[in-house]
């Protein structure tokens, strides 16, 4: 086990010195030019060089990208060049509402999609389980962004629950910026939590036709019984697997639930500075998504050899 984990960081970090490579480079060769940003389309050639110049964009780009890296390596992830502020100050300011929202979220549908799952794989047959069975279908149907309308529509506007939830006056208030990431995390749940009770209502499912859950059954073992003493953890496997998935993609997409609930995190901040090419923030926060996601699947990887013994024999 302990040789896997070690090959399995090793490859972990080849993967975020790849990933750091592609970021900075593809960053490089989308249209546009900071300096013409910063300068304004008034710029004389002479301007636009003394800001190339100014800013380091004129000098080779294994120069910039180990100066880069130099820099994260020591925890600073460079400053924005068309604000002055520092990536990490910022990206840890947005990152207070981003994670929040989706750890909650995840949370949140664990607690809720796990034990629903099995209740709909071991009464498959029964109208609850077919209700349950429904009901997750629907969940997947529905965009997140929709969902996230459709509660501000009902709590928001009608029922005015929430109705100063929003941040408009800032986040100074701790009580305010909690209950902004209320619905934005509902709404997450929501759709990841329908996508993972269908993982788990199929895994249970599977567990429930193995040989072993037979011979327990046999043996005297209710059906439930036989689930909880003997099937739950071979079923867990594939959920874990989703499960990382599904993280991954909360941290990636976060943006359109954001943009949904006018929340300043991380994705609200990302499409900002795309649209003003401010390349430092733009390339520090692609390649903290990056890394948390790959450091995710690094988890889910271990987390299945404790699981299953079977598989630490195999590495």
């Amino acid at each position: 086990m302990t040789i896997y984990v070690a090959r399995r960081l090793g490859q972990l970090v080849l993967a975020v010195v790849v990933t750091s490579v592609f970021v900075f480079v593809l960053l490089r060769l989308l249209p546009g030019d900071l300096a013409s940003v910063i300068a304004g389309t008034e710029a004389t050639p002479e301007q636009l060089a003394a800001i190339r110049t100014e800013l380091g964009l004129d000098r080779p780009l294994v120069e910039q990208y180990g100066e880069w890296i130099g820099g994260m390596l020591h925890g600073n992830f460079g400053e924005s060049p068309v604000n002055g502020t520092t990536v990490t100050g910022e990206l840890g300011q947005k990152l207070t509402v981003s994670l929040p929202v989706v750890l909650g979220s995840t949370v949140l549908s664990v607690l809720v999609a796990v034990p629903l799952g099995i209740v709909a794989g071991s009464r498959h047959r029964k109208p609850d389980g077919v209700a349950l069975s429904a009901f997750s279908q629907l969940g997947i149907a529905l965009p997140s962004f929709w969902v996230g309308l459709m509660l501000i529509v009902v709590f928001v506007v009608h029922w005015q629950v929430f109705e100063n939830a929003f941040p408009r006056g800032g986040w100074d208030e701790p009580g305010r910026a909690v209950s902004a990431l209320v619905l934005p995390t509902i709404t997450l749940a929501l759709s990841q939590g329908a996508v993972l009770m269908r993982f788990v209502r199929s895994a249970t499912l599977d567990v429930l036709h193995q040989e072993y859950i037979r011979t327990a059954r046999a043996k005297g073992l209710t059906r439930t019984q036989a689930l909880w003493r003997h099937g739950i953890r071979n079923a867990s496997l594939p959920v874990v697997s989703i499960l990382g998935v599904q993280i991954a993609s909360l941290i990636a997409g976060v943006v359109v639930i954001e943009r949904v609930f006018t929340l300043p995190g991380v994705g609200q901040m990302l499409v900002s500075d795309i649209r003003t090419r401010d390349l430092e923030k733009v390339q520090g926060t692609v390649l903290l998504v990056a890394v948390l996601v790959l450091v995710i699947g690094f988890a889910v990887d271990i987390v299945h050899r404790l699981i299953d013994p079977r598989l630490r024999v195999v590495a």
